[in-house]
Formats: structure tokens, C-alpha cells, sequence
């Protein structure tokens, strides 16, 4: 899940008793005909994400161990990128992503550049034609089209170019908890902001589900500072946009204190948890809260300027005796932060 400004991410599916593998040899690749018709279908119908997916599933990879065998091509890539590929939430920027997207097809044994054709002006076009669609219509194209969309439902974008815009973050607390099934079921937020100016009576806030999350299940529940306002949902991003209103206009300069919780048990097995932070954020807290009985094998606290980059700041986190990590960021963004997780 995501969020900004404080919004959230989760990253996407992660599997993963995977060990250490061997580099699958790249030379070994499949010519078109002799794969199956649906990632025939796939790599011909211009869809990145689409065939991307096909492709992992066709091989039987799991992202943690695709990522390893990016990594023994010298290709470092984030699960959670990997997760935003396959899912048509980000695509691969051109000419920066063209190592990855070779190595990728490497790794599956596609033909050369199969994925390449996929991406570049082609599906810039694509994703411009999304942007004037309906939100309710939009099955792919990147991230930042999806919530823009749901965001101009809400009427909080682009009226001031960046929303939460009059709201200075100073503290962030989120406590995420997993259940047995290594699911996110639950998201505990609390945000402590200044007004940058006399007005702000709102904050909006974005959630991205897991993959198999079911958006429509999704609860929000406020708490102390605030109450839901408009709520609006994308099925096919798992996405969703929440106002929350304070119900008064902040005085330039005040602090305000805000809680809320989501509780979401509808997706899969979940990598970690990652926050965009849009600016500087003074003090951002994230804890892991996991079943007993289903702890998982690493947790690594990271910092990364994008979700496709290499983190800038990477350190491996102890668990507690009651199942808890936790990774403290000071001064922290813009950029994305949180903790990665690995499954036994």
C-alpha cells in the first residue's frame, strides 16, 4: 500500500522461501511460436503490464525470485516496482528502464526486445488516450493518471497543482498489521500537520491495495480530528481516494492532529509497506505488527527517491519478541520510504 503527503503504498504480491538462484540461461530463449497462444496474444497486443504478467506466470517465477535473477545481471530492482509493472500502476521510463526491461526478457526467455516494442512512445500514447477516459474506465496506464483521476472526482486536483498542498507533515505514524496469510489487514495512521496558510479544512488520502484486493471491500474508519468526507474507488487499480474533513479551517501556522485506520483483509501475500512522501517529512514511524505463528524471514528498512530506483538507504531490521519491526526516518523525502518484507 501507498499514501501521500502522507499517501500510502503496498507494494504488490511477494512469495518467497526462494533461495539464492542460478542465472537462467538468457541464450535459451523461446522464439514466438513456440510459446503459449494467451503470451502470444500478450506480447502482440501492446499492453506491457499485460504481457509482462503473462510472461512471470508462463515461467513460474515468483517476484522475489525474478528480482534475484535481475540482480545476478547486475539489474537492482524493487519487488514493489516489479509488482507496479505487472500491474499496469507504473511503466517502465524510457531510455532509464531499457537495461531492466532487456534483462527481464532474459530471465523469461522471450524473444529479444518483446517487451521493449511495449513501452516507449507507443504506450505514452496509450496512456495519454486513458487520461481522458472516465476513472471508472481506466484498466491500465501508470499510477499517477489513476489517482489524478480520482482526485479531479473529488475536486482536490489539480484546482491548487498539488493537493494537501496548505498541509506541512511533521509527524507520521503508521502501524501496519499482518495476519497468518502474511495479508495487510489492517493500517493505523496517525498524522500530526501545520497550516502552511489560514484555510485547509481537509486532507485527501490514497490507498492502493495489494494485488486480489477487492477495493470495494475496503473500510475507512476515522478517529480523533477527523470524519470521512467523498470516497472514490478504481476496481481495476485497487485504488482508493478518501477526503477527510476537519470539519473547520485551520489558522495559517496551527497544528492539527488527525487518526484513521483501513481495514482491508482482501489481498494476497504482501512485500512491505512503502510511504510517498511528497516533501520533507520531520518524523515518519512505520511498524510491522505479524501473526506469531507466520513471522516472516527479513525485514529491511528503505528509502528510495522513486519506486523504480535503488534505495539510498537500506538497513535490515530485528523483530521483537511480539512480532514487531519498526523504521524510524527522520527528515525523510520527497521520495518513497518503509519496510520490505521477505517471506520464509
Amino acid at each position: 500500500m501507498t499514501r501521500d503527503g502522507a499517501d500510502t503504498f503496498s507494494a504488490g504480491k511477494l512469495a518467497s522461501n526462494d533461495d539464492t538462484p542460478t542465472i537462467i540461461d538468457g541464450t535459451r530463449r523461446q522464439p514466438l511460436e513456440a510459446l503459449p497462444k494467451e503470451l502470444v496474444e500478450a506480447l502482440r497486443s501492446g499492453e506491457f503490464h499485460h504481457a509482462l504478467r503473462q510472461a512471470i506466470a508462463y515461467r513460474g517465477l515468483s517476484l522475489a525470485r525474478l528480482r534475484a535473477h535481475l540482480g545476478l545481471r547486475g539489474v537492482q530492482i524493487g519487488q514493489s516496482t516489479l509488482s507496479y509493472w505487472q500491474r499496469g500502476l507504473r511503466q517502465p521510463e524510457v531510455p532509464k528502464a531499457l537495461p531492466a526491461v532487456r534483462a527481464l526478457e532474459s530471465v523469461l526467455q522471450l524473444p529479444a526486445d518483446a517487451l521493449v516494442v511495449l513501452i516507449g512512445p507507443r504506450t505514452a500514447r496509450a496512456r495519454g488516450h486513458q487520461m481522458a477516459a472516465s476513472f471508472h474506465d481506466i484498466r491500465s496506464g501508470d499510477m499517477g493518471s489513476i489517482v489524478d483521476q480520482l482526485l479531479a472526482e473529488l475536486g482536490a486536483y489539480p484546482s491548487s497543482n498539488r493537493y494537501n498542498a496548505d498541509l506541512e507533515m511533521l509527524s507520521v505514524h503508521d502501524t501496519i498489521t499482518f495476519d497468518a496469510a502474511h495479508r495487510q489487514v489492517g493500517l493505523q495512521t496517525r498524522l500530526v500537520c501545520r497550516a502552511r496558510r489560514h484555510g485547509p479544512d481537509r486532507y485527501v488520502t490514497v490507498y492502493n491495495g495489494d494485488p486480489g484486493c477487492n477495493i470495494a471491500d475496503v473500510e475507512l474508519i476515522t478517529a480523533e480530528g477527523c470524519r470521512v468526507g467523498r470516497i472514490r474507488r478504481n476496481a481495476g487499480a485497487e485504488t482508493m481516494a478518501t477526503e477527510l474533513l476537519f470539519d473547520r479551517k485551520l489558522a495559517e501556522g496551527e497544528i492539527h492532529v488527525f487518526c484513521f485506520e483501513v481495514r482491508d483483509d482482501s489481498g494476497t501475500a504482501s512485500p512491505g509497506y512503502f510511504r510517498m512522501l511528497r516533501d520533507q517529512c520531520s518524523s515518519y514511524l512505520v511498524q510491522l505488527k505479524f501473526a506469531l505463528g507466520a513471522l516472516p524471514a527479513r525485514c529491511t528498512r528503505q528509502f528510495r527517491t522513486r519506486d523504480d530506483a535503488v534505495p539510498v538507504e537500506s538497513e535490515e531490521l530485528p523483530l521483537d519478541m511480539g512480532g514487531v519491526t519498526s523504521g524510524f526516518f527522520s527528515d525523510a523525502g520527497p521520495g518513497l520510504a518503509g519496510i520490505e518484507v521477505e517471506w520464509r
